[in-house]
């Protein structure tokens, strides 16, 4: 008795073929007017071939898009040693990237090509260059002391490019300032050891007073303010 494989056996370069034409028309049509007949007819292969390997169109895009072959190579973060300017410099690189008439449907394919495939969804952040290189940027940024203690490096990945995805689905021109204004807003400076000011340092806003008869203060015992004539009493406490 014969022994057959199951299932189809990929030839490499039908398969690389395929993953490069689906790039390039992406790239030049978008998700949209993204066709398996198109993508055949690029790569040079039947359309049986595609269907047999790729159960529809947006798995298609997906493979492609974990291949990194749907990621512009200018989306890459810059890595000058200081997280807010590296920062400021990749979102101004991404807005004027989604600002451009002719990039505009780039990103708004990637979402349609999320919408029917959660594996494109998973790797949205990849696509604006914000994957394992700017994660390794924020925990190096964090070990320096340029983010604070606690930062949730994953959430705080997931908001800058959640606020591309927003921007390019408004479809208006990021004003000016706006990269420094988001830095900011997500990534406030970190408060030097000790110093004062920050949440929960000494001296800071969220110090709490002591408990201690001595240490009370604010507007317990030690706020208020001497009896007033008459027994009344006067300040915070009154």
């Amino acid at each position: 008795m014969v022994n057959r494989q199951r299932g189809p056996v990929r030839s490499e370069e039908s398969r690389s073929a395929i993953l490069a034409a689906t790039a390039k028309l992406f790239a030049a049509n978008g998700y949209d007017r993204l066709t398996i007949e198109g993508i055949a007819a690029e790569a040079h292969v039947g359309k049986q071939t595609i269907y047999r390997w790729w159960g529809s169109k947006s798995a298609l895009v997906a493979e492609t898009l974990l291949e990194g072959m749907l990621e512009p190579k200018i989306f890459t973060p810059p890595d000058s040693g200081d997280i807010r300017v590296d920062l400021r410099d990749w979102l101004e690189v991404v807005f004027a990237f989604i600002d451009d008439p002719a990039n505009a449907s780039f990103i708004r394919s990637i979402l349609a090509a999320a919408t029917q495939n959660a594996d494109v969804g998973r790797h949205l952040g990849e696509v604006l260059g914000a994957g394992f290189a700017l994660h390794a940027q924020f925990e190096r940024a964090a070990q320096a002391g340029q983010i604070p203690p606690g930062t949730p490096l994953e959430e705080l990945t997931k908001a800058l490019v959640g606020f591309a995805i927003l921007h390019a689905l408004e479809r208006s021109p990021a004003p000016a300032g706006f990269a420094d204004r988001l830095v900011g807003l997500v990534l406030p400076p970190a408060q030097p050891a000790g110093g004062a000011g920050g949440v929960g340092s000494p001296g800071g806003v969220g110090r709490r007073a002591p408990t201690g008869a001595a240490g009370r203060g604010g507007a317990g015992a030690a706020g208020r303010s001497p009896a007033a004539p008459g027994g009344g009493r006067s300040g915070l406490g009154a």
